[in-house]
């Protein structure tokens, strides 16, 4: 056989490999597997709860039913807009009902609340109740070396505080609360500082470490009570209400859009103890990787994540 032969021979044969191939091959058109092809948005903001949260069901979205989850930080009011507005799909952040209650009332016919996530809240100013490094004398007992234990001392103390009370970000619930409180309790000659939650916790720290008098907004679940005796400041007026609630909110239409993803939303409950680890992992890291936390979490906690799970009657 010639050389040309040998050729148009090699060039037949590609020519029907390539054909053949192409008659295997899965066309460019088909659409990828579901739920591959989906996205959700969490909306949530940089609180430690909130973050922490977040990434939890960012991970059991991810990894135990193949929808990505991208996360999308901002304000307290923002996330409840964004919600309303159908920019994001849902948050896991709502403090009902009393710190977020006037976003409730502002949003609340425009959003879908699938219930509580978690329940035990609480908010209010707090003090550390750390203790003094001696005896207090003849009594045996260790004395905090912050005295007060109510809102209604602080203007008796108000130097001592050196006249500040540490507050978050200005959008928060809480900073409302605050506000109305100061107004109620006489506290004019506090000024309330405006920072963030890590800043906040920053000067906590800073003030524990000096024994230095500190007022701070405070919630829990937050790990700070973990790391330290911390107390809530009583509230006689009842400014920052009782016991609540974290709900789960979402946009109108998921339900129709991402049943599945509405779905384990709607399933998604936890515990202050459960929060409260996670927190504490993130916070042992300096805030840095809360997927990976979260998704130590996931593997810590098998049965919990189960029961979140949808069910394919449901």
């Amino acid at each position: 056989m010639n050389r040309i032969s040998r050729f148009w021979i090699c060039m037949l044969a590609a020519s029907l490999l390539t054909l053949g191939g192409s008659c295997t091959d899965t066309p460019p058109d088909t659409p990828p597997d579901a739920a591959e092809s989906q996205t959700i948005q969490i909306a949530y903001t940089e609180w430690a709860s909130s973050v922490a949260s977040a990434n939890l069901v960012k991970a059991v979205f991810q990894e135990k039913l193949g929808i990505r989850c991208d996360l999308v930080s901002m304000s307290a009011d923002r996330m409840w807009e964004a919600v309303a507005e159908g920019e994001v799909d849902a948050m896991l952040s709502a403090w009902l009902p009393d710190t977020h209650g006037h976003y409730m009332e502002k949003f609340g016919g425009r959003v879908v609340d699938l219930g509580a996530n978690l329940e035990g809240t609480r908010t209010g100013l707090v003090v550390p109740e750390v203790k003094i490094g001696r005896l207090a004398a003849g009594t045996g007992i260790h004395k905090s070396y912050i005295t007060i234990d109510s809102i209604t001392e602080m203007p008796a103390n108000a130097e001592k505080f050196n006249y500040r009370l540490i507050g978050i970000e200005p959008e928060a619930g809480i900073m409302r609360q605050t506000e109305n409180a100061m107004e109620t309790y006489g506290l004019g000659n506090f000024e309330l500082i405006k920072s963030s939650e890590s800043e906040m916790i920053d000067a906590l720290a800073r003030a524990i470490r000096e024994q230095r008098w500190i007022v701070v907004t405070g919630w829990i679940p937050h790990w700070s009570f973990a790391r330290w005796n911390l107390k809530f400041l009583e509230d006689p007026e009842n400014i920052f209400g009782g016991e609540g609630r974290i709900h789960t909110i979402a946009r109108i239409g998921l339900k129709d859009d991402m049943p599945e993803a509405l779905r384990l939303l709607d399933n998604f409950r936890w515990e202050p103890e459960d929060v409260e680890q996670l927190m504490l992992w993130i916070e042992d890291d300096k805030g840095r990787f809360p997927y990976d936390k979260a998704l130590r979490w996931v593997r810590a906690n098998p049965d919990k994540v189960d029961a979140w799970m949808p069910k394919k009657d449901s």
